[in-house]
């Protein structure tokens, strides 16, 4: 009976100790679990759990359902949260470097987007490193194109407009074409259309299809402005606590969620076209001549940005065109 004993104890204590290795993380993010980013997030979270059998677990909270998106940097910077994944160029007031990306009419297109990712990316990662973080991962939406109740032919047909912004790059965008920026979080679009606090908005085809852009809006102009990303941010102290194993399955499942989710969205950029236009927008690429116009605007935009950025910037778009 004692040798019984014994190993029950012994079992006891192996099961509290393996339970005591256990690590449970709580994620946010701000879109729906219909948005691929989410999607992505998920197969990420589920491929760590695998492959750590189950030693680290990460529960994602999507849908901004544990903090909204704009608390979410500071969410992980400060500890309350180990991970969480955020729309980077939302904080470029933080840090210009955070924004590059939502430049418009910079880097059109899914090979621009991704070489501007890898000249911003060890400027981004040393800035962040400084604030006690690390990105595990980024991955970019499709290119941003222009909704609008009423029909776009020029940049006159702004003048007035109640202009969507969610970052303060597309704010002054909206005050460059002549239009009425008004802050917006994505979650908020559809209420805010229906309300006349916005009647325009640039955003990806993915945020039309997330909040049924056809209820709200007739046109859908293809301009792909420019590929904002949205980058999976970790706690540096949580990362350091896990065992080294663990540290290297994160950075591992990282690495094929990055691409697995680049994939992603050049599938989504074409689905989500083809829903729109089969809801009833009219989806078309703008006319010639305001396409020149937007790339003038684009330009004044990139000089504004690279005056406020200082060397780090002047340093990204410089590796950004060689």
């Amino acid at each position: 009976m004692r040798k019984i004993l014994t190993v029950a104890a012994v079992g006891a204590v192996m099961t509290a100790g393996a339970a005591a290795a256990q690590t449970k993380w709580n994620m946010p993010t701000a879109y729906p679990d219909s948005n691929y980013h989410t999607q992505n997030v998920r197969w990420f979270a589920e491929e760590v759990k695998k492959a750590t059998g189950g030693k680290l677990e990460i529960v994602v909270h999507s849908g901004a359902s544990l903090f909204k998106m704009p608390e979410i940097k500071r969410a992980v910077q400060t500890g309350q949260v180990p991970i969480g994944e955020i729309l980077l160029s939302a904080y470029g007031n933080e840090d210009p470097v955070l924004e590059v990306d939502g430049l418009p009419f910079l880097a059109a297109g899914y090979d621009a987007a991704w070489k501007l990712y890898q000249a911003q990316r060890p400027v981004l990662q040393g800035n962040l490193k400084k604030q006690g973080m690390l990105m595990l991962f980024s991955v970019a939406w499709p290119g941003q194109g222009v909704y609008s109740k009423n029909p776009i032919n020029a940049l006159s047909d702004f003048k007035g407009v109640k202009f969507r912004a969610y970052n303060a790059v597309t704010a002054r965008l909206a005050e460059l074409i002549g239009a009425q920026p008004a802050t917006v979080q994505q979650a908020e679009v559809p209420q805010a259309f229906s309300a006349g606090v916005i009647s325009a908005m640039i955003t990806s085809g993915a945020t039309g299809v997330d909040t049924k852009a056809w209820e709200f809006s007739k046109y859908f102009y293809e301009t792909e402005a420019m590929h904002p990303r949205n980058g999976v941010l970790v706690n540096e102290r949580a990362f350091r606590r896990l065992s080294e194993e663990q540290q290297r399955v994160l950075l591992n499942v990282a690495e094929l969620a990055e691409k697995r989710g680049w994939e992603l969205m050049q599938k989504v950029s074409d689905d989500t076209k083809v829903t729109l236009a089969k809801n009833g927008m009219t989806v078309s690429p703008p006319p010639a001549a305001l396409q020149a116009e937007y790339q003038k605007v684009g330009a004044a935009l990139v000089a504004e940005w690279e005056k406020k950025a200082g060397a780090a910037g002047a340093g990204i778009i410089k590796a950004y065109r060689q």
